[in-house]
């Protein structure tokens, strides 16, 4: 007798998915039909029938012999089939939302890291940590999440929130409208337990708007806006020279401006690098007698004046007078080159607006780092994309707060208590600190909390070199990948890094035997560089030192608790940033002049 050939196991199947629909509907309409038909009876006086549904759907006037034929018509039949229609489509309603949202920003990605793989930044773990960290928090009996980490998000699909340490130092490259202010600036701003450095671009609608009245609240709320992007009043100025009485300190505000000016890949050439000397030899000589900056637009505009030259040797710098000296004296064409660099880098101090941030002024009180590190103040450093000669000072700014924290945190036993969050915003445009990288290796261990905000990696090696976007990338404990990412070598970096998984795969084989199925593993990328570049809005990649790579479900703060009334605050902020910036472009009556 020949086998059974494999139409005929085809047929077995068919046969017997035709017979599992059948029971699907029959058995619910049945029993609808005997609840439906016993409501009707009830309804017109009829007796209730026993439980009896294959009758109550073949045969209800046997069921109900007082009934009318139209009640049973009605009731055991067309309100049955009208049910169950309603119902299968409240499921299909149902469960096509439910595909939606799984194959959407929910979707669960095999392989990616569950909560046991990143125990370290989870609830329990992230707040022992705190208490050894912070001797404050050692002896509390509660303590709040945002005391214990900054929040990066939940674990997608899932409740567990996770949160970076306050020893961590992160990088987040997160493309325009990917949520990096939303769900990453804003909510960490908002919940620091102790001082803020912000610097960004933005003021109406952005971070500024979002969190400025609830951290004026906790404590002061300082403005450095030298290009009027919030159109602040000037209620502030610093002292850009107060660190630069050494020749190490001068250095550093030089190389500000050298960062501001010019791409990594061009600072080394000579007219760069004699620039720079020359920048921070005249700073060193301003801040030993007390000087504004401006003073040194003053000496440069005139390479033969010798007061700086002076001033130098008067306070024991002759290595560095002789220096300044052989440049001024040098040949012409060559000293006129170098001063030309170095009047370039610095241009910005001959606008007296920007100039009035950084030079003493009457009645309005000095931005101190030293005190500022101490407070719960926050410090909005504000400037446009490619300021030149301003982002400098915000980058200067933002540098002198970092060292004054790393000085206090060594006058503290270690580290700051509570720990200050620096988000540096658009880094790569308005706060080039050349040797931030570098800063990344020790910053965390002393509670000063970094977070450079970048739109791809591409972005950070134009600034700091291939060199230096490397180390910082290796030096931070994490890192948030958010959606828009089309760098193709990164992209792909990334899916390395996350690793390949064990996938099963099935296959079917007919022969005269029958039909046979084998299963077999092979090995397939976590997440290919192409569904890293099509990550959805709303989520993002975690990658922590010694940890599996993590797909987090973001959380905005306008989702939050209390959105109302920060999006009613941010409203009334932007308003106030619009009002003036209308009162100072409105026309004067004097534009027009007065009728004949």
């Amino acid at each position: 007798m020949p086998p059974p050939s494999s139409n005929s196991t085809d047929g077995y199947d068919i046969a017997f998915r035709l017979l599992l629909g059948v029971l699907a509907v029959v058995v619910p309409l049945s029993h609808l039909a005997w609840l439906s038909g016993n409501i009707t009876a009830y309804l017109t006086g009829a007796t209730w029938a026993p439980y009896q549904p294959a009758a109550a759907l073949l045969h209800p006037d046997q069921l109900w012999p007082q009934a009318t034929e139209t009640s049973l018509l009605i009731g055991a039949r067309i309100v049955p089939i009208i049910v169950l229609l309603a119902l299968g489509a409240a499921a299909g309603v149902l469960w096509s939302r439910h595909t939606n949202r799984s194959s959407g920003r929910k979707k669960k990605i095999t392989g990616m890291a569950k909560a046991r793989d990143i125990q370290p930044l989870m609830a329990k773990a992230i707040t022992d940590k705190a208490r050894s960290l912070r001797p404050s928090l050692k002896t509390a009996k509660h303590i709040d999440a945002k005391d214990t980490g900054i929040l990066l998000g939940n674990l997608q699909g899932t409740h567990h929130e996770v949160r970076m340490g306050y020893e961590d130092v992160a990088v987040a490259i997160m493309a325009p409208r990917s949520g990096k202010t939303t769900s990453l600036a804003i909510p960490s701003i908002l919940n620091a337990p102790g001082p803020v450095l912000l610097t960004s671009n933005k003021a109406a609608g952005d971070a500024y708007t979002a969190t400025l009245d609830t951290r004026a609240a906790a404590g002061r709320a300082w403005s450095m806006d030298p290009q009027q992007i919030a159109h602040s009043a000037r209620e502030m100025w610093w002292n850009p020279l107060a660190g630069a009485k050494t020749l190490d300190g001068a250095g550093r505000l030089a190389s500000h401006f050298l960062a501001a000016s010019v791409d990594a890949s061009q600072q080394g050439d000579f007219w760069s690098k004699a620039g720079s000397n020359i920048l921070s030899q005249l700073f060193l000589a301003a801040a030993l007698d007390d000087r504004p900056i401006t003073d040194v637009m003053q000496w440069l505009a005139f390479p033969a004046d010798r007061t700086p030259l002076d001033i130098l040797r008067d306070h024991g710098f002759t290595a560095v007078a002789a220096q300044l000296k052989g440049t001024v004296e040098g040949p012409p064409e060559t000293r006129d080159g170098i001063y030309e660099t170095a009047r370039q880098y610095a241009a910005a101090l001959l606008n007296s607006e920007i100039a009035a941030w950084v030079t003493p002024q009457k009645n309005v009180p000095e931005f101190r780092p030293s005190d500022f590190v101490t407070s719960t103040d926050t410090l909005y450093l504000l400037s446009k994309d490619g300021g030149g000669g301003a982002s400098a000072l915000i980058a200067a700014c933002a540098d002198s707060v970092m060292r004054a924290a790393t000085a206090q945190a060594e006058r503290a036993g270690g580290r700051l208590d509570p720990p200050m969050l620096a988000i540096l915003d658009e880094a790569a445009n308005v706060c080039k600190i050349s040797d931030l990288p570098d800063l990344y290796s020790h910053l965390g261990s002393r509670g000063i909390i970094p977070i450079t905000i970048l739109q791809s990696y591409r972005q950070g090696q134009k600034v700091w070199g291939d060199a230096g976007m490397d180390a910082m990338w290796s030096a931070s404990t994490v890192k948030v990948i958010g959606s828009g990412i089309d760098d193709p070598d990164f992209a792909d970096k990334l899916s390395r890094l996350i690793g390949d998984h064990d996938v099963e795969t099935t296959s079917t084989s007919h022969s005269e035997s029958g039909k046979s199925t084998s299963v077999s593993m092979r090995q397939e990328r976590i997440l290919p560089a192409d569904a890293i570049r099509a990550l959805p809005k709303g989520t993002a990649l975690c990658f922590a030192t010694g940890m599996r790579a993590a797909m987090l479900d973001l959380r905005p703060w306008y989702l939050e608790p209390g959105a109302d009334e920060l999006a009613a605050a941010s409203q009334r902020a932007s308003k106030g940033i619009t009002a003036r910036a209308i009162a100072k472009h409105a026309p004067k009556q004097s534009d027009f002049g007065t009728a004949a």
